[in-house]
Protein backbone atom coordinates (compact mmCIF):
# COMPACT_ATOMS: atom_id res chain seq x y z
CA UNK A 1 0.00 0.00 0.00
CA UNK A 2 1.19 3.81 -0.50
CA UNK A 3 1.36 5.78 2.46
CA UNK A 4 -1.90 6.67 4.15
CA UNK A 5 -1.16 10.32 3.83
CA UNK A 6 -0.89 10.47 0.15
CA UNK A 7 -4.46 8.76 0.10
CA UNK A 8 -5.80 12.10 1.26
CA UNK A 9 -6.03 13.24 -2.62
CA UNK A 10 -8.08 10.42 -3.52
CA UNK A 11 -11.15 11.72 -0.90
CA UNK A 12 -12.37 14.82 -3.78
CA UNK A 13 -12.47 11.40 -6.07
CA UNK A 14 -15.08 9.51 -3.84
CA UNK A 15 -17.24 12.35 -3.53
CA UNK A 16 -17.73 13.75 -6.56
CA UNK A 17 -18.38 9.86 -7.60
CA UNK A 18 -20.92 9.77 -4.54
CA UNK A 19 -22.93 13.15 -6.01
CA UNK A 20 -22.97 11.62 -9.15
CA UNK A 21 -24.65 9.08 -7.80
CA UNK A 22 -27.13 11.48 -6.23
CA UNK A 23 -26.48 10.08 -2.39
CA UNK A 24 -27.02 12.62 -0.15
CA UNK A 25 -24.90 15.12 1.54
CA UNK A 26 -24.89 13.39 4.95
CA UNK A 27 -24.13 9.76 3.92
CA UNK A 28 -21.30 11.54 1.84
CA UNK A 29 -20.10 13.45 5.01
CA UNK A 30 -20.52 10.26 6.78
CA UNK A 31 -18.49 8.43 4.08
CA UNK A 32 -15.89 10.68 4.46
CA UNK A 33 -15.83 10.31 7.98
CA UNK A 34 -15.33 6.64 7.88
CA UNK A 35 -12.56 7.20 4.89
CA UNK A 36 -10.59 9.46 7.28
CA UNK A 37 -10.29 6.72 9.44
CA UNK A 38 -9.45 3.66 7.25
CA UNK A 39 -6.58 5.86 5.98
CA UNK A 40 -5.15 6.86 9.38
CA UNK A 41 -4.83 3.28 9.99
CA UNK A 42 -7.86 2.47 11.48
CA UNK A 43 -8.91 -1.15 11.64
CA UNK A 44 -12.07 -0.69 13.60
CA UNK A 45 -10.70 -3.63 15.86
CA UNK A 46 -11.82 -3.85 19.59
CA UNK A 47 -9.25 -5.89 21.73
CA UNK A 48 -9.70 -7.52 24.61
CA UNK A 49 -8.06 -5.46 27.16
CA UNK A 50 -10.61 -2.64 26.73
CA UNK A 51 -14.11 -4.20 27.55
CA UNK A 52 -15.37 -6.31 30.14
CA UNK A 53 -18.07 -9.23 29.93
CA UNK A 54 -21.38 -8.31 30.77
CA UNK A 55 -22.91 -10.67 33.40
CA UNK A 56 -26.51 -12.51 33.96
CA UNK A 57 -26.56 -10.22 36.83
CA UNK A 58 -26.76 -6.77 35.04
CA UNK A 59 -29.67 -8.20 32.43
CA UNK A 60 -33.33 -7.74 32.94
CA UNK A 61 -34.75 -10.92 31.55
CA UNK A 62 -38.25 -10.62 28.81
CA UNK A 63 -40.02 -13.47 31.44
CA UNK A 64 -39.95 -11.09 33.99
CA UNK A 65 -41.28 -8.19 32.79
CA UNK A 66 -45.00 -9.56 31.42
CA UNK A 67 -46.68 -5.97 33.98
CA UNK A 68 -45.51 -4.02 31.25
CA UNK A 69 -47.81 -5.80 28.42
CA UNK A 70 -50.57 -2.88 29.49
CA UNK A 71 -48.56 -0.19 29.13
CA UNK A 72 -47.10 -1.81 25.54
CA UNK A 73 -51.07 -2.14 24.71
CA UNK A 74 -51.87 1.68 24.92
CA UNK A 75 -48.67 2.62 23.17
CA UNK A 76 -48.87 0.55 19.73
CA UNK A 77 -50.61 3.16 18.18
CA UNK A 78 -47.32 5.21 18.60
CA UNK A 79 -44.99 2.49 17.78
CA UNK A 80 -43.64 1.33 13.99
CA UNK A 81 -42.45 -2.07 13.29
CA UNK A 82 -39.19 -1.57 10.86
CA UNK A 83 -37.69 -4.38 8.68
CA UNK A 84 -34.35 -4.62 7.05
CA UNK A 85 -35.60 -6.35 3.67
CA UNK A 86 -32.10 -5.31 2.01
CA UNK A 87 -30.81 -8.91 1.70
CA UNK A 88 -30.57 -11.32 -1.56
CA UNK A 89 -30.43 -14.74 0.21
CA UNK A 90 -27.52 -15.41 -2.24
CA UNK A 91 -25.77 -18.01 0.07
CA UNK A 92 -29.31 -20.02 -0.42
CA UNK A 93 -29.25 -19.57 -4.23
CA UNK A 94 -32.06 -17.00 -4.12
CA UNK A 95 -31.69 -14.43 -6.68
CA UNK A 96 -34.55 -11.98 -5.52
CA UNK A 97 -35.45 -10.73 -2.40
CA UNK A 98 -34.95 -12.84 0.57
CA UNK A 99 -38.34 -12.02 1.91
CA UNK A 100 -39.96 -13.51 -1.35
CA UNK A 101 -39.04 -16.95 -0.38
CA UNK A 102 -42.01 -19.47 0.55
CA UNK A 103 -40.85 -20.03 4.82
CA UNK A 104 -44.19 -21.98 5.93
CA UNK A 105 -47.55 -22.50 5.29
CA UNK A 106 -46.91 -21.44 1.38
CA UNK A 107 -46.44 -17.83 2.63
CA UNK A 108 -43.34 -15.84 2.59
CA UNK A 109 -41.42 -13.82 4.45
CA UNK A 110 -43.33 -10.72 3.57
CA UNK A 111 -46.55 -12.13 3.65
CA UNK A 112 -46.57 -13.38 7.00
CA UNK A 113 -44.97 -9.76 8.14
CA UNK A 114 -47.61 -7.55 6.90
CA UNK A 115 -50.10 -9.84 8.53
CA UNK A 116 -48.20 -10.00 11.65
CA UNK A 117 -48.24 -6.04 11.56
CA UNK A 118 -51.82 -6.02 10.72
CA UNK A 119 -52.76 -8.32 13.56
CA UNK A 120 -50.55 -6.03 16.03
CA UNK A 121 -52.20 -2.67 14.69
CA UNK A 122 -49.22 -1.16 14.20
CA UNK A 123 -47.30 0.93 10.61
CA UNK A 124 -44.69 -1.56 9.37
CA UNK A 125 -41.83 -0.27 7.31
CA UNK A 126 -39.34 -2.06 4.99
CA UNK A 127 -35.67 -0.74 4.41
CA UNK A 128 -35.20 -2.13 0.72
CA UNK A 129 -31.40 -2.04 -0.99
CA UNK A 130 -31.16 -0.86 -4.72
CA UNK A 131 -31.41 -4.61 -5.29
CA UNK A 132 -34.80 -5.32 -3.62
CA UNK A 133 -36.87 -2.34 -4.03
CA UNK A 134 -38.03 -2.71 -7.66
CA UNK A 135 -39.27 -6.71 -6.38
CA UNK A 136 -40.83 -5.20 -3.75
CA UNK A 137 -42.55 -2.27 -4.67
CA UNK A 138 -43.90 -5.30 -7.43
CA UNK A 139 -44.78 -8.28 -4.77
CA UNK A 140 -46.49 -5.46 -2.69
CA UNK A 141 -48.73 -4.12 -5.87
CA UNK A 142 -50.21 -7.92 -6.29
CA UNK A 143 -50.84 -8.40 -2.55
CA UNK A 144 -52.70 -4.97 -2.10
CA UNK A 145 -52.28 -5.00 1.86
CA UNK A 146 -55.04 -2.81 3.22
CA UNK A 147 -52.49 -0.53 4.51
CA UNK A 148 -49.12 -0.37 2.58
CA UNK A 149 -45.77 -0.46 4.75
CA UNK A 150 -43.40 2.59 4.15
CA UNK A 151 -40.74 1.91 1.91
CA UNK A 152 -37.28 3.63 1.93
CA UNK A 153 -33.72 2.54 0.68
CA UNK A 154 -30.26 1.57 2.17
CA UNK A 155 -27.74 3.72 0.92
CA UNK A 156 -24.50 2.87 -0.74
CA UNK A 157 -20.78 3.22 0.24
CA UNK A 158 -17.76 2.90 -2.74
CA UNK A 159 -15.30 0.34 -2.68
CA UNK A 160 -11.94 1.47 -1.62
CA UNK A 161 -9.15 -0.51 -3.45
CA UNK A 162 -6.43 -1.62 -0.79
CA UNK A 163 -3.47 -0.55 -3.27
CA UNK A 164 -3.78 2.65 -2.57
CA UNK A 165 -7.04 3.61 -1.38
CA UNK A 166 -8.52 5.03 -4.80
CA UNK A 167 -12.26 4.16 -5.89
CA UNK A 168 -12.36 0.66 -7.24
CA UNK A 169 -13.15 1.43 -10.98
CA UNK A 170 -14.63 -1.45 -12.32
CA UNK A 171 -16.44 -0.84 -16.42
CA UNK A 172 -17.65 -4.34 -17.33
CA UNK A 173 -19.88 -4.16 -13.88
CA UNK A 174 -19.99 -0.74 -12.40
CA UNK A 175 -22.87 -1.99 -9.87
CA UNK A 176 -19.97 -3.70 -8.58
CA UNK A 177 -18.09 -0.56 -7.37
CA UNK A 178 -20.37 -0.05 -4.79
CA UNK A 179 -21.09 -1.88 -1.69
CA UNK A 180 -23.96 -1.95 0.66
CA UNK A 181 -23.08 -0.47 3.81
CA UNK A 182 -24.05 -3.10 6.18
CA UNK A 183 -27.59 -2.43 8.46
CA UNK A 184 -26.03 0.16 10.72
CA UNK A 185 -27.23 2.40 7.55
CA UNK A 186 -30.86 2.38 8.99
CA UNK A 187 -30.28 5.64 10.60
CA UNK A 188 -28.63 7.74 8.03
CA UNK A 189 -31.47 5.98 6.06
CA UNK A 190 -34.67 6.26 7.65
CA UNK A 191 -33.07 10.53 8.14
CA UNK A 192 -32.40 10.78 4.48
CA UNK A 193 -35.33 9.38 2.84
CA UNK A 194 -37.29 11.99 4.97
CA UNK A 195 -39.22 8.54 7.01
CA UNK A 196 -37.95 9.87 10.05
CA UNK A 197 -39.63 13.18 9.86
CA UNK A 198 -42.88 11.28 8.33
CA UNK A 199 -43.45 8.91 11.33
CA UNK A 200 -42.80 11.59 13.79
CA UNK A 201 -45.50 13.71 12.91
CA UNK A 202 -47.79 10.60 12.87
CA UNK A 203 -46.63 10.60 16.80
CA UNK A 204 -44.77 7.43 16.22
CA UNK A 205 -42.11 7.32 18.03
CA UNK A 206 -40.95 3.78 19.23
CA UNK A 207 -39.29 1.81 16.50
CA UNK A 208 -39.13 -1.93 17.01
CA UNK A 209 -36.38 -3.04 14.25
CA UNK A 210 -35.28 -6.43 13.03
CA UNK A 211 -34.38 -8.61 10.14
CA UNK A 212 -36.81 -9.68 7.57
CA UNK A 213 -35.69 -13.40 7.70
CA UNK A 214 -36.71 -13.72 11.67
CA UNK A 215 -40.03 -14.11 11.83
CA UNK A 216 -39.26 -14.69 15.60
CA UNK A 217 -38.81 -10.79 16.24
CA UNK A 218 -42.46 -9.48 16.46
CA UNK A 219 -43.55 -6.20 18.15
CA UNK A 220 -44.08 -7.86 21.52
CA UNK A 221 -46.37 -5.62 23.52
CA UNK A 222 -44.20 -6.65 27.24
CA UNK A 223 -41.14 -5.25 25.34
CA UNK A 224 -42.43 -2.13 23.76
CA UNK A 225 -44.30 -1.41 27.23
CA UNK A 226 -41.27 -2.11 29.53
CA UNK A 227 -38.95 0.18 26.56
CA UNK A 228 -41.52 3.07 27.31
CA UNK A 229 -41.88 3.44 30.55
CA UNK A 230 -38.32 2.88 31.67
CA UNK A 231 -37.43 5.41 29.32
CA UNK A 232 -34.45 4.15 27.31
CA UNK A 233 -33.19 5.26 24.36
CA UNK A 234 -32.19 2.20 22.61
CA UNK A 235 -32.71 -1.20 23.83
CA UNK A 236 -31.08 -4.33 22.39
CA UNK A 237 -32.33 -7.60 22.54
CA UNK A 238 -29.76 -10.21 23.70
CA UNK A 239 -30.02 -14.08 24.17
CA UNK A 240 -27.01 -16.62 25.62
CA UNK A 241 -24.78 -17.69 23.27
CA UNK A 242 -24.68 -21.28 22.33
CA UNK A 243 -21.76 -23.19 20.52
CA UNK A 244 -23.37 -22.11 17.12
CA UNK A 245 -23.70 -18.72 17.92
CA UNK A 246 -19.48 -18.04 18.05
CA UNK A 247 -19.70 -16.00 14.94
CA UNK A 248 -21.96 -13.66 15.98
CA UNK A 249 -21.21 -10.35 17.53
CA UNK A 250 -21.49 -9.96 21.53
CA UNK A 251 -22.61 -7.76 24.25
CA UNK A 252 -19.49 -6.36 26.39
CA UNK A 253 -18.80 -3.20 28.44
CA UNK A 254 -15.88 -0.78 27.55
CA UNK A 255 -13.68 0.09 30.23
CA UNK A 256 -15.15 3.55 29.89
CA UNK A 257 -18.53 2.25 31.33
CA UNK A 258 -20.49 2.24 27.62
CA UNK A 259 -22.47 -1.30 26.58
CA UNK A 260 -21.09 -1.66 23.37
CA UNK A 261 -21.52 -4.47 20.68
CA UNK A 262 -18.13 -6.42 19.32
CA UNK A 263 -18.50 -8.38 16.07
CA UNK A 264 -15.84 -11.11 14.90
CA UNK A 265 -14.77 -8.79 12.15
CA UNK A 266 -13.81 -6.17 14.80
CA UNK A 267 -11.96 -8.90 16.79
CA UNK A 268 -7.52 -8.94 16.88
CA UNK A 269 -7.16 -12.15 15.01
CA UNK A 270 -5.01 -13.55 18.11
CA UNK A 271 -8.04 -12.89 20.38
CA UNK A 272 -10.38 -14.97 18.48
CA UNK A 273 -10.42 -17.87 21.28
CA UNK A 274 -11.46 -15.17 23.67
CA UNK A 275 -14.03 -13.43 21.36
CA UNK A 276 -15.29 -17.47 20.95
CA UNK A 277 -15.22 -18.13 24.52
CA UNK A 278 -18.95 -18.34 25.24
CA UNK A 279 -18.44 -18.74 28.77
CA UNK A 280 -16.62 -15.05 28.95
CA UNK A 281 -18.95 -13.39 26.51
CA UNK A 282 -22.20 -14.87 27.33
CA UNK A 283 -24.92 -13.35 25.34
CA UNK A 284 -25.06 -11.93 21.64
CA UNK A 285 -27.12 -9.52 19.71
CA UNK A 286 -30.06 -11.04 18.05
CA UNK A 287 -30.31 -7.80 15.73
CA UNK A 288 -33.65 -6.83 17.64
CA UNK A 289 -33.73 -3.55 18.06
CA UNK A 290 -35.92 -1.17 20.08
CA UNK A 291 -35.70 2.88 19.32
CA UNK A 292 -36.73 5.86 20.18
CA UNK A 293 -37.26 7.95 17.50
CA UNK A 294 -37.30 11.67 19.25
CA UNK A 295 -34.32 10.99 20.47
CA UNK A 296 -32.88 9.67 17.27
CA UNK A 297 -33.71 12.89 15.62
CA UNK A 298 -31.96 14.66 18.02
CA UNK A 299 -28.80 13.48 18.05
CA UNK A 300 -28.79 13.72 14.10
CA UNK A 301 -29.75 16.92 14.19
CA UNK A 302 -26.65 17.41 17.07
CA UNK A 303 -24.10 15.56 15.27
CA UNK A 304 -25.02 15.60 11.95
CA UNK A 305 -25.19 11.99 11.12
CA UNK A 306 -24.81 8.40 13.58
CA UNK A 307 -21.42 7.67 13.12
CA UNK A 308 -21.18 3.88 14.33
CA UNK A 309 -17.68 2.23 15.13
CA UNK A 310 -16.45 0.82 11.52
CA UNK A 311 -16.01 -2.72 10.23
CA UNK A 312 -13.49 -2.49 7.69
CA UNK A 313 -14.09 -5.72 5.66
CA UNK A 314 -11.77 -7.04 3.29
CA UNK A 315 -12.68 -8.45 0.07
CA UNK A 316 -12.11 -8.80 -3.80
CA UNK A 317 -13.43 -6.13 -6.08
CA UNK A 318 -16.19 -8.82 -7.79
CA UNK A 319 -17.01 -11.62 -5.03
CA UNK A 320 -17.37 -14.46 -7.98
CA UNK A 321 -13.51 -13.59 -8.78
CA UNK A 322 -10.66 -13.98 -6.65
CA UNK A 323 -8.37 -12.54 -9.21
CA UNK A 324 -10.35 -8.50 -8.87
CA UNK A 325 -8.81 -6.40 -7.38
CA UNK A 326 -8.72 -6.11 -3.53
CA UNK A 327 -10.66 -3.55 -1.58
CA UNK A 328 -11.94 -2.55 1.44
CA UNK A 329 -16.16 -2.38 2.27
CA UNK A 330 -16.50 0.00 4.90
CA UNK A 331 -19.53 -1.49 6.87
CA UNK A 332 -21.48 -1.08 10.14
CA UNK A 333 -23.27 -2.93 12.55
CA UNK A 334 -26.96 -1.30 13.53
CA UNK A 335 -26.50 -2.39 16.96
CA UNK A 336 -23.28 -1.17 17.14
CA UNK A 337 -25.26 2.87 18.07
CA UNK A 338 -25.61 0.71 21.43
CA UNK A 339 -22.50 3.33 22.53
CA UNK A 340 -23.87 6.07 21.02
CA UNK A 341 -26.80 6.50 23.55
CA UNK A 342 -26.49 7.37 27.02
CA UNK A 343 -28.53 4.93 29.41
CA UNK A 344 -28.99 2.37 26.61
CA UNK A 345 -29.91 -0.81 27.52
CA UNK A 346 -29.88 -4.68 26.90
CA UNK A 347 -32.80 -6.99 27.79
CA UNK A 348 -32.22 -10.89 28.09
CA UNK A 349 -35.26 -12.46 25.50
CA UNK A 350 -35.75 -16.16 24.91
CA UNK A 351 -34.61 -18.31 22.13
CA UNK A 352 -38.25 -18.18 20.28
CA UNK A 353 -37.41 -14.14 19.65
CA UNK A 354 -34.42 -15.13 17.32
CA UNK A 355 -35.52 -17.59 14.54
CA UNK A 356 -33.71 -16.47 11.88
CA UNK A 357 -33.63 -18.37 8.10
CA UNK A 358 -30.19 -17.64 6.98
CA UNK A 359 -30.01 -21.56 5.51
CA UNK A 360 -31.67 -24.25 4.14
CA UNK A 361 -30.77 -26.18 7.01
CA UNK A 362 -32.54 -23.34 9.15
CA UNK A 363 -35.50 -23.60 6.66
CA UNK A 364 -36.07 -26.90 7.07
CA UNK A 365 -36.83 -26.55 10.94
CA UNK A 366 -38.96 -23.61 10.22
CA UNK A 367 -41.28 -25.51 7.87
CA UNK A 368 -41.48 -28.16 9.60
CA UNK A 369 -44.33 -29.30 12.69
CA UNK A 370 -41.69 -28.10 14.81
CA UNK A 371 -43.46 -24.39 14.51
CA UNK A 372 -46.85 -22.77 13.93
CA UNK A 373 -48.26 -19.56 13.72
CA UNK A 374 -49.81 -18.52 16.59
CA UNK A 375 -53.50 -16.40 16.44
CA UNK A 376 -51.90 -13.15 16.05
CA UNK A 377 -49.81 -14.79 13.19
CA UNK A 378 -46.43 -14.96 15.15
CA UNK A 379 -44.15 -18.23 14.66
CA UNK A 380 -44.28 -20.05 17.63
CA UNK A 381 -42.44 -23.72 19.51
CA UNK A 382 -45.60 -25.80 18.56
CA UNK A 383 -46.06 -27.00 22.18
CA UNK A 384 -46.07 -30.94 21.08
CA UNK A 385 -42.79 -30.86 19.94
CA UNK A 386 -40.88 -33.91 22.07
CA UNK A 387 -37.50 -32.33 22.19
CA UNK A 388 -36.27 -28.93 23.54
CA UNK A 389 -33.64 -27.99 20.63
CA UNK A 390 -33.27 -29.15 17.24
CA UNK A 391 -30.30 -29.13 15.19
CA UNK A 392 -30.38 -29.60 11.31
CA UNK A 393 -27.53 -30.01 9.31
CA UNK A 394 -27.85 -31.28 5.19
CA UNK A 395 -25.00 -31.74 3.14
CA UNK A 396 -25.05 -28.50 1.50
CA UNK A 397 -23.80 -30.53 -1.99
CA UNK A 398 -27.58 -31.43 -2.40
CA UNK A 399 -29.60 -28.95 -0.23
CA UNK A 400 -27.38 -25.53 0.35
CA UNK A 401 -29.61 -23.95 -2.35
CA UNK A 402 -33.18 -23.68 -3.02
CA UNK A 403 -33.81 -25.15 -6.23
CA UNK A 404 -31.82 -28.37 -4.67
CA UNK A 405 -33.92 -28.41 -1.61
CA UNK A 406 -37.18 -28.20 -2.61
CA UNK A 407 -36.46 -31.06 -5.16
CA UNK A 408 -35.14 -33.31 -2.17
CA UNK A 409 -38.41 -32.28 -0.12
CA UNK A 410 -40.99 -31.63 -3.27
CA UNK A 411 -43.41 -34.06 -1.41
CA UNK A 412 -43.68 -32.04 2.38
CA UNK A 413 -40.89 -31.86 4.94
CA UNK A 414 -40.38 -35.00 7.32
CA UNK A 415 -42.10 -34.81 11.09
CA UNK A 416 -39.35 -33.18 13.11
CA UNK A 417 -41.29 -32.99 16.37
CA UNK A 418 -39.61 -35.70 18.13
CA UNK A 419 -36.35 -35.27 16.47
CA UNK A 420 -33.14 -33.27 18.05
CA UNK A 421 -30.81 -33.81 15.06
CA UNK A 422 -30.83 -34.74 11.93
CA UNK A 423 -27.86 -35.15 9.62
CA UNK A 424 -27.61 -35.63 5.80
CA UNK A 425 -24.76 -36.87 4.37
CA UNK A 426 -25.22 -37.52 0.08
CA UNK A 427 -28.17 -37.28 -2.15
CA UNK A 428 -31.48 -38.60 -0.50
CA UNK A 429 -34.75 -37.61 -1.33
CA UNK A 430 -37.62 -37.67 1.10
CA UNK A 431 -41.47 -38.81 -0.06
CA UNK A 432 -44.42 -37.68 1.88
CA UNK A 433 -45.53 -38.10 5.78
CA UNK A 434 -41.97 -39.01 6.90
CA UNK A 435 -41.46 -38.86 10.53
CA UNK A 436 -38.12 -38.63 12.41
CA UNK A 437 -37.01 -39.30 15.40
CA UNK A 438 -34.32 -38.92 18.13
CA UNK A 439 -30.77 -37.95 17.16
CA UNK A 440 -30.81 -39.56 13.31
CA UNK A 441 -27.62 -39.71 10.59
CA UNK A 442 -28.89 -40.71 7.23
CA UNK A 443 -25.60 -41.67 5.10
CA UNK A 444 -25.90 -41.97 0.93
CA UNK A 445 -22.67 -43.62 0.09
CA UNK A 446 -23.79 -44.47 -3.38
CA UNK A 447 -23.61 -42.54 -6.56
CA UNK A 448 -27.44 -42.26 -6.98
CA UNK A 449 -30.08 -40.88 -5.23
CA UNK A 450 -31.54 -42.61 -2.26
CA UNK A 451 -34.92 -42.20 -1.03
CA UNK A 452 -36.86 -42.30 2.35
CA UNK A 453 -40.48 -43.96 0.99
CA UNK A 454 -44.06 -42.21 1.96
CA UNK A 455 -44.56 -43.28 5.55
CA UNK A 456 -41.54 -44.13 6.80
CA UNK A 457 -40.50 -43.57 10.67
CA UNK A 458 -36.82 -43.06 11.06
CA UNK A 459 -35.56 -44.20 14.64
CA UNK A 460 -32.18 -45.46 14.28
CA UNK A 461 -28.97 -44.25 11.47
CA UNK A 462 -29.49 -44.90 7.81
CA UNK A 463 -27.24 -45.75 5.60
CA UNK A 464 -27.34 -46.90 1.83
CA UNK A 465 -24.61 -48.12 -0.56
Amino acid sequence: MQKNSDAHKHLPSFILKMERANLHPVVIDTFAHYYKKIISGATGLISDKDIRPVTSDHIEDADRIQKYANAGRHASPNAVMIKLNGGLGTSMGLTRAKSFLKVKNEKTFLEIILKQAEKRHVKLALMNSFSTHEDTLDALSKIKPSDPPLLFLQNKFPKILQKNFAPADWPKSPDLEWNPPGHGDIYSAIYTSGILDTLLEKEIVYAFISNSDNLGATLDESLLGYFVEKGFPFMMEVAPRTPSDVKGGHIARHKDGRLILRESAQCPENELSAFRDIKRYGFFNTNNIWINLKVLHTLIQKIGAVKLPIIRNPKTLDPRDENSPKVFQIETAMGAAISLFEGAAVIKVPASRFLPVKKCNDLLSIRSDRFIFSTENNLIANPNTGTKTIQVDLDPKYYGKIDLFDERFSKGEPSLANCESLTVKGDVRFENNVAIRGKIVITNKGKTQAVIKEGTVVEKDIVFN
